[in-house]
């Protein structure tokens, strides 16, 4: 190579001229680049100001931890008082080379490239620990280039600020690990509950495979996923020298233990419906706050447990989706399912879904002609009947003749819950379920008495609390108090409480006790009994089989359950007296021990029919003994008549 003046230069002169234009011209790129990228960058001087939304803990009535909303910081930890494998596992999944690069990893980001060229896709990144955590305290998680850019600035800003220990700690300190965890230290509270001085391997390995993707490598809802995660990251650890084989076998040997809480995922629905309550009642949180709750965690566990066994043990029918509550005799909600799988599906069944009550409706009708004077020994005709142009029918289609309002309820006859509210008026029944806790839109056209009447679990379960408490009125609540971290109450449900309303005088409460008794004794809701207690309550089952309700209760503690699909499509012959009730059975089995539950109160009571009720309905069906004077004669005992377990309508 020759200069203008046809003198040729050495190869050393060469190498100087050339490396001179290359160092020029990188020097207006990089003034280029710093002009364009850096002109916007954000304020780094707030780089140890804590930005963050407070964290809601939502304890259960015996002050367990429930769940954690919002998010949860802990106190900066000394990297010197981490195990030496904590900061190593991050350090080998993340950015092995990160003691020897300024910032960014040239080898890393052309490995990576490589990487996504080959498979066409975006399988592989090349950011360093030191450009992750750029991206953490001060940008965001866009995918564009400018982003990008702004992100080497930024960690070759914090190279320059910070020794590679500054950088490491201040990296674990502040990177989130899903559940609401930010930094080493919530993390091994929040999933081990422990600080993060006493990780072990596995524990640390498992915290740094989720950088990955915290939620999709969660060792609480994909642990398969984060096992092999935190696998890989051991290999790694061994690669890089940072392990020796046998400790990893070691890591192996000793399980993991996740939180109990977290591991278990319990009250999620609850959790979801009472947030917006907590807003609704104190406005936005400022600070930390913990709120105590009415629900008991082991009686939750046993209803999560009795919806998961319930819907898949009826899967083969087509259910598809349940829902369960329960509350006692003041309204506290103790158990609270809206699904069969939260992780699955967030939609709340148990208040956000309308389905129809079908015959859990009927109890209503019932109570407003026990109010109207009838009494359960009360004879009716089973007969066909036509309400203006509607002609009701029963399940099997056949008639029974005369039977008594309690066989009648037991049974779920169809045709004398319809002339019953005919009777009594559906104003009043509409009224009678008003006032027990019925809040959706009742429409008063005569098949309301079959139950076409959208409701959601909980309303049910708190208009029957009424029959188990001895009357009184039971809406149906989830929050006790709310208080700050520092212990500053904001609310607290005791202040407002005010006398217990009456909503069920005497004797219709003892009456629909006895009715609804016999529905369990001998009638559609069998499947329910549990053996040594006081049990009452109803099925109800939609036409063509669209929703199955069974709602019971004993003293002073009731539960409704309700099976169906999400698309409102029919299940295969499924009826309140099948898997709701075996739903309601297997929950209330493990919740009435717990709860030491007493009888319904009222006792039992015996009642006759009046005799001239009797002639008349006999007289009706063709079967009266002669003059008005005479006495009317009582029914000759009639067989036992033979019922599917469930009528629904």
């Amino acid at each position: 190579m020759a200069n203008q003046q046809g003198v040729k230069r050495t190869p050393l002169q060469a190498f100087l001229y050339w490396g001179a234009v290359v160092g020029v011209w990188g020097l207006i790129f990089l003034v280029a680049f710093f002009a364009v990228f850096a002109t916007d960058l954000p304020d780094v001087s707030k780089l140890n100001t804590v930005t963050r939304q407070p964290s809601i803990s939502y304890l259960d009535r015996s002050g367990a931890l429930i769940a954690v909303r919002g998010s949860q910081y802990a106190p900066p930890v000394d990297l010197e008082k981490l195990p030496d494998y904590v900061p190593k596992a991050f350090m080998a999944i993340e950015d092995r080379r990160f003691y020897y690069h300024p910032g960014f990893d040239p080898i890393g980001i052309g490995r990576a490239v490589v990487k996504n060229i080959s498979c066409w896709c975006f399988a592989a990144g090349g950011s360093t620990i030191t450009q992750q955590l750029a991206r953490n305290l001060f940008l965001t998680l866009d995918q564009t280039p400018r982003r990008k850019a702004q992100e080497l600035i930024l960690a070759l800003w914090l190279e320059m600020k910070f020794t590679k220990k500054e950088i490491l700690a201040l990296y674990l300190n502040r990177v989130y690990f899903g559940a609401g965890a930010y930094g080493i230290e919530a993390a091994a509270q929040r999933y081990f509950n422990k600080p993060a001085s006493r990780l072990t391997l596995g524990e640390a390995a498992l915290l740094a495979g989720m950088m990955k993707g915290p939620s999709r490598y969660s060792p609480v809802s994909a642990t398969e996923r984060a096992a092999r995660r935190a696998t890989i990251v051991l290999d790694e650890m061994v690669h890089t020298r940072a392990i020796t084989s046998d400790e990893r076998a070691e890591a192996f040997r000793s399980p993991v233990r996740v939180s109990a809480v977290l591991a278990n995922q319990r009250a999620q629905y609850f959790t979801d419906w009472v947030d917006a309550q907590v807003r609704a009642l104190v406005g936005e949180p400022t600070e930390d706050l913990i709120v105590e709750t009415t629900l008991d965690l082991p009686i939750q566990a046993a209803a999560e447990s009795a919806v998961r066994a319930g819907v898949k043990g009826a899967a083969g029918q087509g259910v598809q989706q349940a829902a369960l509550v329960a509350i006692d005799g003041e309204g506290r909600i103790r158990a609270y399912v809206g699904g069969a799988d939260y992780n699955e599906s967030q939609f709340d069944r148990a208040t956000s879904a309308r389905r129809q009550a079908g015959s859990a409706f009927k109890p209503f009708v019932y109570l407003a002609a026990m109010e109207a004077g009838r009494t359960p020994a009360v004879i009716v005709a089973d007969e066909p009947v036509r309400i203006g142009g509607w002609e009701p029918r029963n399940y099997t289609g056949k008639y029974l003749g005369a039977i008594t309002l309690q066989t009648a309820l037991a049974q779920s006859v169809n045709t004398v819950a319809a002339r019953l509210a005919n009777e009594v008026g559906a104003g009043n029944v509409a009224a009678a379920a008003r006032r027990l806790g019925i809040t959706s839109k009742i429409q008063l056209a005569p098949s309301m008495a079959l139950g076409a009447v959208e409701v959601n679990p909980l309303e049910m379960a708190q208009s029957y609390a009424a029959f188990s408490n001895g009357g009184f009125l039971a809406k149906g609540y989830g929050i006790q108090r709310i208080r700050t971290a520092t212990g500053r109450v904001l609310y607290d449900r005791n202040l407002e409480k005010r006398p217990r309303r009456s909503v069920i005088g005497s004797p219709s409460l003892q009456y629909m006790n006895q009715m609804m008794r016999e529905v369990v004794t001998t009638g559609t809701g069998k499947r329910a009994r549990v053996a040594g207690y006081d049990i009452a309550g109803k099925t109800g089952t939609t036409s063509d089989y669209r929703d199955a309700w069974f709602v019971g209760y004993t003293g002073g503690f009731v539960a409704a359950v309700w099976t169906g699909k999400d698309d409102n499509t029919s299940m295969k012959g499924v009826t309140g007296g099948g898997a709701p009730a075996t739903i309601w059975r297997s929950f209330m089995a493990q919740a009435l021990p717990r709860l030491k539950a007493q009888a319904i109160p009222g006792g039992v009571v015996q009642v006759e029919a009046p005799r001239d009720a009797i002639g008349d309905i006999l007289s009706t069906l063709g079967m009266g003994g002669g003059e008005q004077d005479r006495p009317a004669p009582q029914p000759e005992p009639r067989p036992a008549v033979r019922l599917p377990e469930e009528i629904p309508y």
